[in-house]
């Protein structure tokens, strides 16, 4: 396999494995990933690849179909019944469009037949991490004071207690600790959390930000995250 050529300023972080029984092409894909920047594990056989599947908690998996031990099939079931966020990329023949669907519905990410180009592969597996990479910033918590914010749940704890938030109270709360530091003006804090039709006023945004105050907030009069920048709009502190 010709390695791929490396572009330029990439840093990457990610663990690729890799569960390939064909040694010149696991050896070739383990270079590769390498050369690229990834920190790369392989297996040549079902059982050491879901070995080093839940030990090792790679960011991505290249797996083959067709495996002596456990089949890439196998593999893939048990890993989403355990290990459902990781992406799969699976191989297989060209011809095995059954393999294809079945990988498919048992939650594979991609698929690419072999024989196959490596930029391609590796193009792949990049938009494959790109997607981790963006549902991790997503999902992770957001901390500020005695507040945490979750994001995917739509949940606010303050001091470790869960407080109920109006969904917009949520959304605009989401908004400014998104960027904190930002001084967002009331007409932008309308657009984004109440839409660019919406025909409401800017108290609005006035009276969300003293909801938000009294109930974060452990003197509302005076606040020490939600602040008010005077003619313009509001900020949020760390």
């Amino acid at each position: 396999m010709t390695p791929a050529r490396r572009k330029s300023g990439q840093q990457k972080q990610e663990t690729i494995l890799v569960i390939e029984d064909d040694r010149p092409l696991r050896e070739g894909l383990v270079m590769n990933f390498k050369l690229h920047g990834y920190r790369v594990l392989s297996a040549a056989d079902g059982e050491e690849g879901m070995q080093q599947a839940f030990d090792a908690r790679p960011d991505l998996i290249v797996l083959d179909i067709m495996l002596p031990g456990y089949s890439g099939l196998e593999i893939l079931e048990e890993l989403r019944a355990r290990y459902e966020e990781v992406p799969v990329l699976i191989l297989s023949a060209r011809d095995s469009t059954g393999h294809k669907v079945e990988g498919l519905r048992l939650g594979a990410d991609d698929y690419l037949a072999k024989p196959f180009e490596l930029p391609e592969l590796l193009a792949r597996v990049e938009a494959l991490l790109r997607r981790r990479r963006a549902r991790q910033r997503a999902e992770a918590a957001i901390t500020f004071g005695e507040v945490v914010i979750h994001p995917t749940g739509r949940r606010v704890t303050v001091r470790g207690k869960e407080i109920s938030l109006l969904a917009k109270e949520f959304d605009l709360l989401l908004l400014l600790a998104g960027s904190p530091g930002r001084v967002f003006s009331r007409e932008e804090i309308l657009n984004r959390v109440w839409g660019w039709d919406f025909d409401g006023t800017s108290r609005t945004v006035d009276n969300y930000i003293l909801g938000l105050r009294h109930k974060l907030e452990r003197d509302p009069a005076h606040p020490r995250h939600l602040k008010t920048v005077r003619q313009v709009g509001y900020v949020l502190e760390t």
